[in-house]
């Protein structure tokens, strides 16, 4: 399978990597006084990306597809065929995470600090031991802190002749303008619901009725629509969270709907912890040798220390990221409500819930339901801002009964 297969609904995003790859094939066949008639242009192909796009939509994915064509080895290249065969040992070693010229850039936290940027930019002035391509993948560029960020503009104004950045954020707006105005923009659009429901199908083994249901509930987010498709829990999570529109009839309501949805995104939160916060400091201990019950070694008293503060960091990360699903599922509640009340032809993302959707649409106008829309976005923000999130679920769902 291709790496390109990754990517649903992309495909002028795919065939403008192609070209690059195939141009930076090109550019290595020069270097090594080889013949560079592969069908590229060197213009094709720059030092740094900035992906860009909607939840959900493959920016990650793009750029991952785009860094293992690059490494990419496959034979069939020699016979005029597109980098990113999937199979080679390039292409498997990235997929992977283990190419030792491809380093991957993410945060479990709440930002990137400038520490770890400051790395990246002096392995970006080293040469690739592979001889292809050095590649940076950031993760969530978006996250960098300002000093963070000044320093990948250092990185990126001088860049090394082998060395490609590959940045993904969700908006151009999201990244400095003088890190963006050095790089190549590629904008990734919404996958339509039939070419994720299609990847269900095919990749998933999910039968067409549901496997179309979760792509509309996905609302363009790939992942999103394959957890609704195979996972049982997270479809118990988007109909509960359903039922608050039901639920806020009176006051008790709207709390106990908050205090439910909360609740909610703090176990998740403690449930990723169990597991992964105690293996991580299992192998902090293990890396040090601290045997147990003795003395902790010299040093690792500082990088438990380091080690707790990223924990409590992703743990909040966790948090947030589950409640601001959930505002994504009630923002599409309302938005289905609001077609009904003005007539509108278009699908229902949630048309599983077309009966309490009727309900809702009935029970007042759409003034009301915009007013609740509002809510739900001033909720997002307040939460951006790092308000109390019990507050901040509170003041929304009684902003939903009051409509």
């Amino acid at each position: 399978m291709s790496v390109w297969d990754d990517l649903v609904g992309q495909d002028r995003v795919v065939e403008q990597l192609s070209a690059a790859a195939r141009a930076a094939r090109a550019t290595v066949l020069a270097g090594r006084g080889g013949s560079a008639e592969t069908g590229g242009n060197a213009s094709l192909m720059t030092h740094a990306w900035l992906f860009t796009g909607p939840p959900g939509a493959g920016q990650t994915t793009a750029a991952r597809a785009f860094a293992a064509a690059l490494q990419c080895t496959s034979p069939d290249l020699e016979l005029g065929g597109t980098p990113g065969c999937g199979f080679c040992e390039g292409c498997h070693t990235v997929l992977a995470g283990s190419h030792a010229d491809v380093k991957y850039v993410r945060t479990d936290g709440l930002s990137i600090g400038v520490g770890d940027m400051r790395d990246l930019v002096l392995r970006a002035a080293s040469y690739p031991t592979g001889g292809r391509w050095s590649v940076i993948l950031v993760d969530a560029a978006h996250r960098l802190t300002e000093a963070a960020a000044n320093a990948l503009l250092k990185g990126v104004e001088e860049p090394s002749p082998r060395t490609v950045w590959l940045l993904c954020a969700p908006s151009v707006q999201d990244v400095l303008p003088t890190i963006r105005s050095r790089c190549r923009l590629l904008v990734l659009g919404t996958p339509s619901a039939e070419a994720v429901a299609d990847m269900l199908v095919r990749r998933d083994g999910v039968e067409p009725g549901p496997a179309h249901l979760a792509a509309l509930a996905g609302q363009g987010d790939i992942e999103r629509s394959r957890r609704l498709a195979v996972d049982d829990q997270a479809r118990a999570r988007r109909a509960d969270v359903l039922r608050i529109p039901l639920e806020v009839g009176d006051i008790g309501g709207c709390l106990a709907a908050a205090q439910r949805l909360v609740d909610t995104a703090k176990a998740d939160a403690e449930a990723l912890a169990e597991t992964q916060d105690a293996k991580e400091t299992e192998d902090l201990r293990a890396a040090y040798g601290a045997a147990e019950g003795s003395r902790a070694p010299r040093g690792m008293a500082g990088a438990v220390k380091e080690l707790e503060k990223r924990q409590k960091s992703r743990a909040t990360r966790t948090r947030r990221e589950t409640l601001t699903v959930a505002l994504l599922d009630l923002l599409g509640f309302y938005r289905d409500v609001l077609a009904l009340q003005l007539g509108a032809t278009g699908r229902l993302a949630n048309e599983d819930q077309r009966p309490a959707l009727e309900r809702v649409a009935a029970a007042g106008p759409a003034e009301s339901t915009l007013r609740r829309i509002e809510a739900v976005l001033a909720c997002r923000e307040a939460l951006e801002r790092n308000v109390d999130p019990l507050l901040a679920v509170e003041a929304m769902t009684v902003a939903l009964r009051a409509g």
